[in-house]
């Protein structure tokens, strides 16, 4: 019998066996073990197109970052920088400059906060009544108060965050940086998970996790919000076991021999490495997905025991899992922008906390006790605030516009320094106005604390050099880091 495969290709073989892997398996199948050739490159441009761990720059502190993002912009003077000017003036006419999103519902009446804030944990930090379980971990969170954009938009502001440049789409976000830097600790699941919501993608769609001009290969893997989180993990069941085996080895020798033929080709089908890997993923990406196992304590202290916070508590369970497994970057969306409170703020407020409080309090808990919150950055927030003045009337249909003038988010392990405030707004949370912190600061803060330069750190394409932040003005913010251990 001929040992030659001449009606055979790799793209039929794949259409007609029904391997069952997916795209997700697919995706985490590049460049792996030297199946996937390397693109041609100068000496020193970009680093290999693979997702093999890369030692850093320097020693890190942090090894791992979940970010919650919270699209919608949270209302600061409501959750984490209390103002007691505000309150004194509720009512009366503002009497700085205030650019508004929505001019036909603009005032310039001051709305004070209706919930009161209390010092909690022995830092004493200052936190809503509308966050108690933020409340409780308060000693292991530093509260940035100086947040700014200077831009009030949902998208411009976001792309900022994610992209480094205000407004401009096609750029790689962060997390892309992130496994283009360091690669991945795990060989069963991809380096950059999106865990999406069951009521749709978020503001600014696929922009949030696009790996922009990089490849592919660091663009955030997206996950179904509801089970099956990953479509056609299992292969048919004529296609398991021996029969498995069989088309894995006939397709690495495929492979192998192409590569042979064509070295140095960047063609996707040449990106295809031994299905060794996607037949692993089948066993790893179940488990991890997995939270029936984990014990009723840990269920319920995520919140899984209640409507409210089941879904956003089962997500935030499963961000531990898979840092827990390796994976590098990951980050939770909400659908579209419940944070974004024209209206009615008294009662979307309340609802949305009430769905989040409790998981996101729960990840930092848990990573704790589990010796992980040392090495992993968990990050809380949106692209921006909302107005200290009331949008509409003054009555309990009032809501607050946009304000990326000055705002607040909060930052947790990875060298982050617990139990701190950082920066401050105007008397009425306005505008930053104290230790100012721009995106591509946090950015900066970010990169360096998994061991990575900003200034440094580059991806060529199209004839030039990119950057996270670009060159903009960039600090790393050493004043909310841990202090490093005496010599």
């Amino acid at each position: 019998m001929s040992t030659e495969f001449p009606r055979w290709t790799r793209r039929s073989l794949l259409a007609n066996t029904g391997f069952g892997v997916g795209a997700l398996a697919l995706a985490s199948l590049l460049e792996r073990d030297g199946a996937l050739a390397e693109t041609p490159r100068k000496p020193g441009e970009n680093l290999p197109l693979n997702l093999d761990p890369r030692p850093p720059m320097f020693a890190p502190k942090a090894e791992a970052m979940i970010s919650l993002f919270m699209h919608g912009g949270p209302s600061h003077v409501d959750l984490l920088d209390p103002k007691p000017e505000l309150s004194r003036l509720h009512g009366k006419d503002y009497g700085g400059e205030v650019v508004y999103s929505f001019v036909n519902r603009a005032t310039k009446a001051l709305l004070g906060s209706p919930w009161r804030f209390s010092k909690r944990g022995e830092c004493g930090t200052e936190v809503s009544e509308l966050l108690p379980e933020l409340g409780g971990i308060v000693d292991d969170v530093c509260v940035i108060r100086s947040m700014h954009t200077g831009h009030n938009g949902h998208e411009v502001s976001i792309r900022y965050f994610h992209g480094g440049i205000a407004g401009v789409t096609g750029r790689p976000t962060m997390g892309s940086w992130i496994v283009y830097a360091l690669g991945s600790e795990s060989r069963e699941l991809p380096a950059y998970m999106v865990l999406s919501d069951p009521e749709g993608h978020p503001v600014d769609g696929t922009h949030n996790w696009s790996s922009g001009f990089m490849p592919p290969l660091y663009q955030g893997t997206v996950l179904r919000p509801k089970e099956p989180r990953i479509l056609n993990l299992d292969p048919p069941p004529s296609a398991r076991g021996a029969v498995q085996d069989r088309n894995l080895d006939f397709l690495d020798r495929l492979n192998r021999r192409h590569l042979e033929r064509h070295p140095g080709e960047a063609d996707l089908e040449t990106r295809i490495r031994s299905y060794e890997l996607a037949a692993s993923m089948q066993t790893a990406a179940k488990e991890a997905l997995d939270v029936s196992e984990e014990p009723e304590s840990i269920r319920r202290l995520y919140g899984l025991d209640h409507d409210e916070t089941r879904e956003y508590g089962t997500r935030c369970l499963i961000a531990r899992r898979l840092v827990e497994r390796g994976v590098r970057f990951v980050q939770l969306f909400l659908g579209g922008q419940p944070w974004d409170n024209h209206s009615s703020i008294k009662s979307t407020l309340p609802a949305i906390c009430r769905r989040t409080d409790r998981p996101a309090a729960a990840l930092v808990k848990d990573l704790k006790q589990r010796g992980l919150l040392d090495t992993t950055i968990v990050h809380w927030g949106g692209e921006i605030g909302r107005l200290p003045v009331t949008e509409g009337a003054l009555d309990d249909n009032a809501g607050r516009d946009h304000n990326g003038q000055g705002f607040s988010i909060w930052m947790a392990g990875g060298g982050i320094k617990g139990g701190t405030t950082f920066g401050a707004t105007d008397e009425v949370g306005h505008r930053a106005v104290e230790d100012v912190v721009t995106p591509n600061d946090f950015q900066a803060t970010v990169l360096h604390l998994l061991g990575l330069d900003h200034e440094r750190l580059a991806y060529h394409a199209n004839g030039r050099e990119y950057h996270l932040t670009d060159g903009r003005p960039a600090r790393i913010i050493r004043e909310i880091l841990q202090a490093p251990p005496p010599a």
